[in-house]
């Protein structure tokens, strides 16, 4: 809560004063290696003892983690300050570090942050590792509002980076949420909103992982399946016609057969008889068509000219 509310106020005095901004999107360390996290600025940061590195890793809250000094103590996290810079070193880095790393510095009585760096250490990817892209359905005739794309990364062993693009044009990173397995691998769902009519759009959508720096990244691809509303108007006339001529014919059925009961009739074939046979899942019936009165005795064809005994 606190964090969000340094953001907030950083966000009002950064377009008046200072501006810190992180250059570097996402690095790829190998495990046991160096990463160097730089933060600039285009006015003087006075003194690196006003300059913080703060930590939100995945499904975390961000924490500090160093603040930088004159002095350089020896540790893990080492700051290196100059005029209007300064860059964060983390020596034998581990998959644990890997996550967003922010850069703050104490402006009078606010914290301004950078935009934030992600630091991805070793190779996420895994045998069970595969990425799907969840598309929405739309009901009726929904036209308005945004939906959601979602770009679900399962089986990894450590974050991985996703970004997004619509026609080739790179979009903001989505947010991300992420559920741990009981064997310890991660589930990442990255998700964007966009507005109705850019998804309607026909524009295509892509989600790109990257596992780490050597690998091929995975992209997965979709647009909405738009279908002109032109070429639908030209079967509802047909379909209507067809539907009501069905129904005019049932009803007609329908009256004939009941006012043949009610008049006495006995139609000349009753239901057949029907024995079934199966043979590899397909189901066939033999029909023994047998006309029967109603006390159960078969009716016999009377012969032409003469008057059928009862």
């Amino acid at each position: 809560m606190i964090f969000a509310e340094y953001l907030i106020l950083s966000s009002l005095v950064l377009g008046v004063q200072l501006f810190l901004y992180q250059t570097q999107r996402i690095l790829f360390v190998e495990v046991n290696g160096t990463a160097k996290i730089h933060c600039s600025a285009k006015e003087n940061l006075e003194g690196g003892s006003r300059m913080f590195w703060y930590l939100r890793r995945e499904g975390e809250k961000p924490t500090y983690i160093k603040r930088c000094s004159d002095d350089q103590n020896v540790s893990k996290f080492v700051c290196k300050h100059e005029t209007q810079s300064s860059t964060l070193e983390i020596s034998n880095v581990q998959k644990t570090d890997s996550g967003i790393y922010y850069c703050a510095y104490k402006y009078s009585s606010y914290l301004l942050f950078g935009n934030g760096s992600t630091l991805l250490v070793g190779d996420s990817y895994t045998n069970s590792s595969w990425v799907m892209l969840l598309v929405p359905f739309l009901h009726g005739s929904q036209v308005t509002g945004t939906v959601n794309l979602s770009c679900v990364t399962h089986g990894v062993s450590s974050p991985v980076h996703v970004s997004w693009s619509v026609s080739g044009e790179l979009q903001e990173q989505g947010l991300t949420h992420s559920l741990k397995a009981k064997d310890g691998s991660l589930m990442l769902i990255n998700h964007i909103s966009v507005p109705m009519d850019t998804w309607t759009s026909g524009k295509n959508f892509t989600c790109e992982v990257k596992f780490n720096s050597s690998g091929t990244s995975v992209k997965k691809s979709t647009r909405y399946p738009a279908a002109p509303a032109s070429e639908c108007s030209h079967y509802i006339l047909p379909l209507a016609a067809g539907a009501g001529l069905l129904l005019l014919v049932v009803s007609l059925s329908l009256i004939w057969t009941l006012c043949s009961c009610t008049l006495g009739f006995q139609p000349r074939i009753s239901a057949p008889a029907a024995s079934e046979e199966n043979q590899d899942g397909i189901l066939y019936t033999h029909l023994d068509f047998d006309s029967r009165n109603r006390n159960g005795r078969t009716m016999q064809r009377p012969a032409r000219g003469k008057r059928a005994k009862p």
